[in-house]
């Protein structure tokens, strides 16, 4: 399958990921983020397990816990507490510096080499999602900062170590391993943190459906598929496709205005995607993945 084609797949997974908004403010219960957050991963990670009858070895069950915890929990937590305490420009402005992030972090973990092209490209990238999202009442409130901040780093640092650790599973698999994972570290803490939740409507069904089955399930898997056969520096570029979708979506279905500035900002955040895929390019080239050996009865 050619380059393009997996960078296209990949780019799905943040472009969905800006329902998430959407979904969570118009279809789910307010004032349960932890528990929210625990009925998307839990669910569709053991979803996935019964489909892919798949379970990690013992001696990757510490890699999984933390590939988790990065990737969903401690993520998914710190982008609640980030969007509650702050205007939702902010907060994604902050989400979209993963992408500089991931190319420190693949440095230093991986070995790949840092290029000014790919730099420019993801710091080009932050000032249009500011354009398309950041208004004049936007604050600055430090617990939020960090939240943002925290969780941008979070989800750099897993997607960096998903790509230095590759089981010979399917991205399937490590998807429901992850997911899984993530679930189970949520759920004590939705349990203990966070009051009762209150009957579930229909609409609020749906939502977890959405989030769950097509917002986690299928689009990790994509996401993951993408960790592993693209350039860290050029997936992480591919998340800044998630505040376009979102100001797209908060355009055509609940009638949000769209000044020339925002989409100015969107037709630069686009622009840096795609010279971020080009500098990327060479980035890791001849540099293999090894992967630990698992159990032919595992897979």
């Amino acid at each position: 399958m050619s380059r393009t084609t997996d960078i296209l797949l990949t780019a799905l997974a943040p472009a969905v990921w800006g329902s998430t908004y959407l979904v969570t403010t118009e279809a789910l219960p307010a004032g349960y983020p932890i528990t929210m957050a625990a009925l998307r991963a839990l669910p569709a990670g053991l979803m996935l397990l019964a489909v892919t009858r798949c379970l990690p070895p013992r001696a990757w069950l510490g890699r999984v816990f933390l590939l988790g915890s990065l990737n969903f929990a401690l993520f998914w937590a710190l982008l609640f507490v980030a969007a509650y305490r702050l205007p939702g420009g902010v907060a994604a402005t902050l989400g979209s510096l993963q992408a500089m992030m991931v190319i420190f972090m693949a440095r230093g973990w991986l070995g790949t080499p840092i290029r000014r092209a790919a730099l420019a490209a993801a710091g080009t990238g932050v000032l249009g999602v500011a354009l398309l999202l950041i208004g004049p009442d936007g604050g600055l409130d430090p617990v939020g900062l960090a939240a943002g901040l925290g969780g941008a780093a979070s989800m750099a640092a897993g997607t960096v170590l998903s790509r230095k650790w590759q089981p010979p599973v399917s991205a399937l698999s490590f998807t429901a391993w992850q997911l899984a994972a993530g679930g189970l570290i949520l759920l004590p803490l939705a349990l203990t943190m966070e009051p009762t939740l209150p009957p579930l409507t229909m609409t609020n069904l749906a939502g977890l459906v959405w989030l769950g089955l097509v917002g986690a399930a299928l689009t990790y898997a994509l996401w993951f598929r993408g960790v592993a056969r693209i350039e860290p520096g050029a997936v992480g570029m591919l998340g800044m496709m998630s505040p376009v979708t979102a100001v797209l979506l908060g355009w055509v279905v609940l009638g949000q205005s769209l000044t020339l500035l925002q989409g100015l900002g969107a037709i630069v955040v686009l622009g840096s995607v795609w010279v971020g895929q080009r500098a990327n390019r060479a980035a890791t080239l001849g540099a293999p993945v090894v992967a630990a050996k698992v159990p032919a009865r595992l897979v």
